[in-house]
């Protein structure tokens, strides 16, 4: 094959975004010695998509020598300028300006030329590196103008979206997010090259995370997705990933939410973006402090620190949770004191130093944090800075004894947190409604908050949460008190565990039993499972009938099963059910009963679910769907009991109506 017709194959497959193609055939082309100083340029961008930063820059730079060489001085001006981008990115900043300067002297004197608009905007953003917002704002009013008048639309799309985000940042945001949604429409409307797609898309959601707002970034990137799946182009990787990971951590999407972070860990070296590696790992602890995992938090967090990222609040947050109170209220408040100019971090760190605070009996200075607080979120028109400053003004006021102003600030977080589809956040602010409620002589508004918060943590797996919640039932609701009830009680538990751990490694085993975990608990709560306790490899759950617990069994072993062919591995899990009346107190059952459900749990294989023969009459499974009768000897039972194995493997299983 000629090296002309690999440069034109190179060349579609750029345009069809096959990025592992035009490399490949590129770089033959290169090997040959085929290439021209425009398909160096080609075989550089093939290059950045794969993320091969080093390669990137290296064809960039030879580009640029074959342009000189070729008297070319307009298209070497604009490889410099190329180069000098890239350097910028990875903040590598004495060679970005060596390299735009030498676009600069290239180009003088030649003011229609593309790159100049291009150089009008890095000067734009070399102010915003400095701070000087201003000036950066001036200059990318210019890159505007020379793009109106060159039509380079990604030029275009980029200094339009810069100038947003700096305008938010001087505190005009609604004129700021005006520019901001309107570059996004280029996004969407498949007007810009990927690269500056990426660009303004991954920029859009940064603000957003910045100001609290959300909704709008759940909006764009939900648009933004559906642009790339129908022009072919991947997700943004590295960056990008780290606010993908928050938008989902936000949703309640946990497991998905840390799978993003951590991919982006493992992106953004490649891409030689290691300043994104703190950003990541505190996105990670976020998600394991709300988890109820101490230990991968903190270690979540130190790595943040590691790479020079402030994990805060975060950490304070999580030295409250282990009731280091007085390390919390040091760790926030020389954050606080490190961030006196960024109002959007502060927002955050004052809503924690108002919680912390409060835990330490400090009103007067949860009442200082607080006033803070409610004037910074002023700047801003997002619902989440709302639902923040009502919650911690809620705090406050139900610390002074007033209740009834504690209800009407809490009811207008929840609402706002609603709004955003914050479920743990809601769940959250629930807690505190059902303590005002109760501290106002209303029990069944308590009962119904803190039930509806514990059902939320749950399907969250949030353990600490569903555990306050149980402690708040249990104080307020006379049903908590004990008495007999009929529930479908299932047990589940871990089988060869230790095969496992010894094929995957103990790492690999903490990751997969985190997922294990919150798998389960959020198929229990979809089922309207209540987990009674937490057994380290198994749980113990109550389901108000035999339909409910039946169901979710087989839920949790297709659960498993999909992962295990999604990923090689999955842990064996037996399980056991039984419907029968036991006592209840608090979220817990006892009685001979319980006892007999954990033995039939004990007699199950792994992968299998045992249940007794009456429950799967209950439950209404069809014969098709079950196992043959077997009469079974428990340990501490004198009468052999029925049971029999429940079919999952197959359709929805079918139904006859018990008699």
């Amino acid at each position: 094959m000629s090296d002309q017709s690999l440069l034109e194959r190179g060349r579609d497959a750029l345009e069809r975004h096959d990025w592992r193609a035009a490399y490949e055939t590129l770089s033959e082309a290169d090997r040959r010695g085929g290439l021209s100083a425009e398909g160096l340029g080609l075989l550089a961008r093939a290059a950045y998509w794969i993320a091969r930063p080093d390669e990137t820059v290296g064809a960039l730079e030879r580009s640029f020598a074959a342009c000189l060489e070729a008297g070319d001085v307009r298209a070497a001006a604009m490889a410099a300028f190329r180069v000098a981008e890239q350097h910028g990115m990875r903040m590598s900043l004495s060679q970005a300006q060596g390299w735009a300067a030498r676009a600069m002297h290239l180009a003088e004197g030649h003011e229609d030329w593309p790159v100049q608009g291009w150089l009008i905007w890095m000067h734009g953003l070399l102010s915003w590196f400095e701070g000087n917002f201003v000036a950066a704002v001036a200059s990318y009013e210019g890159a505007l103008q020379h793009s109106a008048r060159s039509g380079d639309r990604d030029l275009h799309a980029m200094s339009l979206h810069d100038k947003g985000h700096a305008l938010c940042l001087l505190g005009r945001v609604g004129e700021g997010m005006r520019l901001l949604d309107e570059a996004m429409v280029s996004v969407v409307g498949g007007e810009l090259d990927p690269d500056a797609a990426g660009y303004v898309y991954c920029g859009m959601i940064g603000i957003c995370s910045k100001l609290g707002d959300y909704r709008r970034a759940s909006e764009w990137t939900t648009a933004t997705l559906r642009w790339c799946e129908r022009e072919s182009v991947p997700a943004f990787p590295g960056v990008c990933r780290i606010h993908k990971a928050e938008l989902l951590r936000l949703a309640g999407s946990f497991a998905k939410a840390e799978e993003e972070a951590r991919l982006a860990c493992e992106e953004l070296p490649r891409y030689n973006f290691s300043s994104g590696l703190g950003p990541a790992n505190y996105e990670i602890g976020e998600i394991r402090r709300r988890l109820g995992d101490v230990a991968g938090a903190e270690e979540a967090y130190a790595r943040a620190n590691e790479f020079g990222f402030m994990p805060q609040p975060g950490l304070s947050l999580l030295r409250l949770a282990e009731g280091r109170v007085e390390a919390a209220m040091s760790g926030i408040r020389q954050a606080l004191a490190e961030a006196s100019e960024n109002h959007c971090l502060r927002v955050r760190l004052l809503a924690a130093q108002t919680g912390i605070a409060l835990a330490a009996g400090d009103v007067e200075a949860a009442a200082a944090a607080c006033d803070e607080l409610g004037s910074l979120v002023g700047e801003f028109g997002a619902a989440s800075m709302r639902a923040t400053a009502c919650r911690a003004r809620g705090s406050l006021l139900l610390a002074r004894g007033d209740a009834a102003g504690a209800l009407a600030e809490l009811r207008e977080a929840r609402r706002a947190w609603q709004e955003v589809e914050a479920p743990y956040e809601v769940a959250e602010v629930r807690l505190l409604l059902a303590v005002a409620n109760r501290r106002l002589g209303d029990e069944d508004a308590a009962v119904m908050e803190a039930g509806s918060a514990r059902r939320a943590f749950e399907h969250l797996g949030a353990q600490a949460g569903a555990a306050a919640a149980a402690a708040l039932l249990a104080e307020a609701a006379p049903s908590h008190a004990p008495r007999r009830l009929l529930r479908g009680f299932m047990f589940t538990d871990i089988v060869k565990s230790t095969d496992l751990v010894g094929v995957i490694g103990d790492e690999a085993w903490e990751h997969l039993l985190a997922w294990h975990d919150q798998e389960l608990r959020s198929l229990f709560a979809s089922h309207g499972g209540r987990v009674a306790h937490h057994t380290g490899d198994g749980f113990f759950v109550a389901f108000d009938d035999a339909h409910a617990a039946v169901d979710c069994a087989i839920a949790v072993q297709r659960a498993l099963a999909d992962h295990r062919r999604a990923h090689g591995f999955a842990p064996q899990v037996r399980i056991g059910v039984h419907v029968a009346e036991a006592t209840r107190r608090g979220d817990d059952y006892s009685g001979v009963e319980v006892h007999r459900a954990a033995r039939i749990a004990a007699l199950a294989g792994g992968d299998e679910i045992l249940a007794t023969a009456s429950t799967a009459t209950a439950a209404g499974l069809a014969e098709r769907d079950l196992g043959d009768t077997r009469a079974v000897s428990l340990k501490g039972f004198a009468e052999p009991v029925d049971v029999r194995a429940v079919r999952w493997r197959d359709e929805p299983s079918s139904r006859v109506d018990p008699e």
